[in-house]
């Protein structure tokens, strides 16, 4: 398998010579997840094999190699670009087979396929065929992306932090079911309260949730009843206040169904928040690995987690030429609506296509530098100077420092260096 500054190379070559060539069999991939439909063709427009079937197995992907050869090599052709539509994760074992079988990979965004179907015959039906023939279209004119294919590290470092999103909205959704679900309904009073002590509050959820039960508990039996840990006066006072108000809820009745309900939510979230920690600390392991890393975190702002993000999503820091490219990744790149009479007036936007969590990440990471780290608040203060009533100035420099953050974040992995504050004056 060749190594990724090889295909790189070999992409960019491709991105140049490709269009109205005559010497690369372009192979569209309509991919599913049972059989993947194929066809092939050339730059120019002409039609080899219209739709060629294969399975999902590694036979169906040799039988896919197999006939690609016989093809080039009958219709005397030099190369052979395979060109996927990324679906799901259906895409990624023939990506990797192709690639560890040396063969040049390129993506087509979904974005690019929906609004070149109707440029292929002026209609907008859609099938299987016709779009496997609307990526090779695509590949024709150049519009395709680099099929990154990085080390296993980031490959799992990138599964990790998707799985770490998709736990941080489960709890997110169970903690909001407690409080606007079961507290809202059955013990109202307790709600404002929930946020302080929330060990205990989910103690009350889980063994006491109705304010008649506590209600007939002596004080000293709910406490007992609740606290795993004792934590001082605070937390008695607490506690205290939440028995006294059960005596005055105008809490709906609950029964064992309810109690039930609320012991299966409050034990979710227990194993969620548990999932939560096992896969952060399985993410620090993975990053510990990496020489960037160290860099990363060194900046001011960036903690564990957003340090994580930047170096699974760069990836191979060498695959981008310039701060341009990474700025476009993350959706950082500046777009306006330019057209007619006000095309001057345009105010030009981010255009957020890029990674969303990221972007959030990069300026939380902002936050905190301009407002906590001295060389950090002296360059935000000094962007201020002269706009400090414009409206939501504040924030569009948050924004930009987030940027210039990520730039110097793509500067130190390359440079393999701890944060300078140099960096941060350097355009």
């Amino acid at each position: 398998m060749q190594s990724e500054n090889i295909r790189l190379e070999r992409f960019r070559k491709l991105k140049k010579e490709v269009r109205g060539s005559a010497q690369y069999l372009l192979i569209g991939i309509d991919v599913a997840k049972e059989k993947h439909i194929a066809f092939l063709g050339t730059a120019t427009g002409k039609t080899l094999i219209k739709g060629l079937v294969f399975e999902n197995n590694k036979q169906g992907f040799a039988k896919l190699l197999t006939e690609a050869e016989a093809v080039r090599t009958k219709s005397k052709l030099c190369a052979v670009v395979f060109g996927l539509e990324p679906t799901a994760n259906y895409h990624k074992p023939l990506g990797q087979y192709l690639i560890q079988h040396d063969q040049e990979v390129v993506l087509v965004s979904g974005t690019a396929v929906r609004r070149n179907r109707e440029l292929l015959d002026g209609r907008w039906d859609k099938h299987d065929l016709k779009d496997a023939a609307n990526v090779a279209d695509l590949i024709s004119q150049g519009k395709f992306q680099y099929y990154e294919h990085p080390c296993i590290e980031i490959r799992q470092l990138r599964g990790l932090l998707s799985l770490k999103r998709k736990l941080k909205r489960q709890e997110h959704g169970l903690r909001v079911r407690i409080r606007n679900n079961l507290l809202s309904q059955y013990f109202p009073e307790m709600e404002p309260y929930y946020n302080s002590y929330e060990r205990d509050n989910l103690a009350i959820v889980k063994n006491c949730l109705s304010p008649a039960v506590i209600g007939g508990m002596d004080y000293a039996d709910f406490f007992k009843t609740v606290v795993s840990r004792k934590n001082g006066l605070r937390q008695d006072k607490h506690l205290h206040r939440i028995w006294q108000l059960a005596g005055e809820s105008i809490g709906c009745e609950s029964d064992e169904g309810t109690a039930c309900e609320a012991q299966v939510v409050v034990e979710q979230l227990k194993s969620t928040r548990q999932a939560i920690e096992q896969v952060e600390d399985t993410i620090l392991k993975l990053c510990g690995s990496f020489a960037e890393y160290k860099a990363l975190i060194s900046i001011p702002g960036f903690g564990p987690d957003i340090s994580s993000k930047v170096l699974a999503y760069i990836g191979d820091q060498y695959r981008f030429e310039k701060a341009s490219q990474v700025l476009k990744m993350a959706g950082f790149d500046l777009s306006a609506a330019r057209s007619g009479k006000t095309s001057d007036k345009a105010q030009p936007v981010i255009s957020k296509k890029g990674k969303a969590d990221l972007r959030y990440g990069l300026y939380q990471a902002a936050l905190v530098a301009s407002t906590r780290t001295k060389v950090f608040k002296k360059y935000f203060e000094k962007k201020l100077q002269g706009r400090e009533k414009e409206k939501g100035i504040k924030t569009k420099m948050r924004v930009k420092l987030a940027a210039k953050m990520l730039v110097i974040a793509w500067t130190l992995m390359k440079n393999k260096e701890p944060f300078n504050s140099q960096y941060l004056t350097t355009k």
